[in-house]
């Protein structure tokens, strides 16, 4: 490996697994009402130190109202595909990035945050070098630029790639209804480059992207149109199975729609595709928010069968009968709590997959050293629409929202997640709000097992009155990165 590239890029899984543990956390933080300023916090996630949990850097954007999501890295171990592997024009035509480096002309990094609101479809790119504990906005790609040059709004995943900057939109230009789909940015200026897609073909509806590298496949799923969310949770969008349901699969080479498979309208908004880090495995996971048949989650595995993609149910999660008094209006017609499975993660060494139950409050965690046939090993709940359990750092204090957002390290043995799932959806399932609230979870890698940290719960006042979401780990972590060499 040259003496220039980035330590925390790492050519394997393995590698990635024996790196050394992340130090820092960055989440994202918004007003849900947008009057207060979005924000970066830094959180400490090092052993031993004495500001352990707590938030110890706070980076304000210069405007409100963006509402941070999903957030990523500029570069990631990605980069390494260059080295005799070069995915070039598998970017944008005549956008490789091979041996460039960042705008300052330095040796490409893990060092920019690449930000984006989702309401307002400005993306801030953060600098993480100079003090890892309080990055600095260095540049704010505007609407404008976004739909300018790529024709998009709403932009939601951000995933760096071997050719840019991969990042998805919701919604078409200046926030009209779609085709919503993949942004592409350079590496070196953060410029909009245009869009991914040479064509759209049936693909109407965006949400997450994803990819295998060595198969040449890009891999898209589907939530909405900016104006089936923007405003809360339509009943009639959910029971008319007006939101996604489809996997759809491209040529990355080529940038076009190869395949598309319908996982049958009742299952409702398909978001977080989590493939195998091993480059060598043509498999991952998705998981399904909700049925509309009997309010249960899924999680579906999508694998290669001869020279073609196939999709097929693997998990599913059950609605939890419950006494209507307890249930916010949306759900009083239905008598139970629907899990609401919002987010999942895959640990890097792809054997555990962990599965966050945002209705129900619960954080499961699966055994998927078979991923044909996946094995729970481990529940916590915390929070929930109606259990709200505590944490057991404050365990007289109920607490709201559930487990949302998942992050991985890259050893497998921490496990983090946030409580929020989106501004104007929130207060449909929780009336009295979800405040904000961060938890640690230590997990069994050998056998199995998931423990709460007690000494590990920002919450509250710690977050300035914001809410958040989406946490990023220093370093690389598990839903971040994709690897070049098996080992």
């Amino acid at each position: 490996m040259p003496a220039t590239t980035d330590p925390t890029f790492y050519r394997s899984p393995g590698e990635a697994v024996a790196a050394a543990p992340e130090r820092l956390a960055y989440v994202a933080a918004f007003d849900p009402a947008g009057r207060a300023k979005d924000a970066i916090a830094v959180v400490d996630c090092e052993t031993g130190s004495p500001t352990f949990g707590g938030v110890v850097g706070w980076t304000e954007l210069p405007t409100a109202g963006n509402e941070l999501h999903h957030f990523g890295w500029n570069a990631c171990s990605s980069a390494l595909c260059h080295e005799g592997h070069g995915h070039e024009g598998h970017g944008h035509e005549g956008h490789g990035h091979e041996g460039h480096g960042d705008q300052h002309g330095q040796p490409l990094e893990r060092r920019y945050l690449v930000v984006p609101g989702i309401r307002s479809s400005r993306t801030y790119i953060l600098d993480t070098k100079p003090d890892a504990r309080h990055p600095v906005v260095t540049r704010t790609i505007e609407a404008a630029e976004l739909a300018a040059k790529a024709g998009y709004s709403r932009p939601h995943t951000v995933h760096c790639g071997p050719g840019g900057i991969f990042m998805s939109a919701l919604g078409s230009a200046d926030g009209a209804e779609g085709p919503g789909g993949v942004a592409l940015l350079d590496h070196d200026t953060f410029d909009v480059v245009g869009a991914w897609e040479a064509e759209h073909g049936e693909q109407f509806l965006a949400y997450d992207v994803w990819w295998h590298l060595k198969y040449d496949t890009v891999i898209t799923s589907e939530w909405a149109t900016p104006s089936m969310i923007e405003n809360g949770l339509n009943p009639e969008d959910l029971l008319g199975r007006r939101f996604g349901h489809h996997l759809n699969f491209w040529s990355m080479s080529e940038r076009k729609l190869t395949q598309r498979i319908d996982l049958g309208d009742e299952h409702q908004m398909v978001l977080e595709l989590r493939p195998a880090h091993n480059p060598s495995q043509a498999f991952g996971f998705v998981g399904v928010v909700v049925s509309v048949e009997d309010l249960s989650a899924s999680v579906w595995m999508w694998h290669k069968s001869d020279d073609r993609w196939a999709v097929e149910k693997v998990i599913t999660i059950p609605a939890e009968p419950a006494d209507t008094d307890d249930l916010p209006p949306a759900l009083k017609p239905f008598g139970a709590v629907p899990p609401l499975v919002s987010d999942i993660d895959l640990s890097v060494d792809d054997r555990w997959l962990y599965v966050s139950c945002w209705g129900t409050g619960e954080l499961k965690q699966y055994d998927v050293a078979d991923p044909f046939h996946p094995r729970e090993t481990a529940s916590v709940r915390l929070g929930g629409i109606v259990r709200r359990a505590p944490h057991p750092a404050v365990p007289d204090l109920p607490i709201s929202g559930g487990p949302q957002m998942v992050e991985i390290s890259r050893d497998g043995r921490r496990v983090y997640a946030t409580n929020s799932l989106y501004a104007a959806w929130d207060e449909v399932f929780y009336p009295d709000g979800v405040g904000a609230w961060m938890a640690k979870f230590d997990a069994d890698v050998s056998a199995g097992g998931l423990v709460v940290d007690r000494g590990f719960f920002p919450h509250g006042d710690d977050f300035r009155g914001l809410r958040v979401h989406q946490t990023r780990l220093q370093g690389g972590d598990a839903s971040s990165d994709s690897y070049c060499f098996t080992g």
